[in-house]
């Protein structure tokens, strides 16, 4: 696949695990799940589940700006959650950084998340030109 390019930058998380921040192949931008974790510490962000969430889309606003592109070229984004009880909340975050047509979205429950986080954000980008 001679078109693939990895992306990283300094101003997300560094990978925890095998796996790239993202891969673009094409204009095409997948971005691995962000959780809330400050780029420069390495440790999640302190605050509620709406600063947890928003730091997941920092995350992935700053890959998808390493990448030339910015969240408004998301097609698909995928959010786990370890409480439900939160989607009123992603939807007030998502409400943030998208603008309608919002991309399609899958939201689910899962039982745990790495480092016991609350909430992670995956994204799919279609850039521009």
């Amino acid at each position: 696949m001679s078109n693939k390019q990895i992306i990283h930058t300094d101003k997300a998380p560094a990978a925890i695990g095998t796996y790239s921040q993202a891969v673009k192949v094409g204009r095409t931008l997948y971005i691995s799940g962000q959780i809330p974790l400050v780029p420069e510490t390495m440790t999640v962000v302190e605050g509620d589940f709406k600063a947890q969430a928003r730091q997941c889309f920092e995350n992935l606003k700053a890959i998808a700006e390493a990448a030339g592109g910015s969240l408004e070229d998301a097609v698909k984004v995928n959010i786990s959650m370890t409480d439900l009880n939160n989607f009123p909340l992603i939807n007030e975050t998502m409400a943030e950084y998208f603008t309608e047509p919002y991309p399609a979205r899958a939201a689910v429950g899962v039982k745990e998340l790495p480092k016991g986080v609350p909430v992670e954000v995956e994204a799919i980008l279609f850039l521009k030109g």
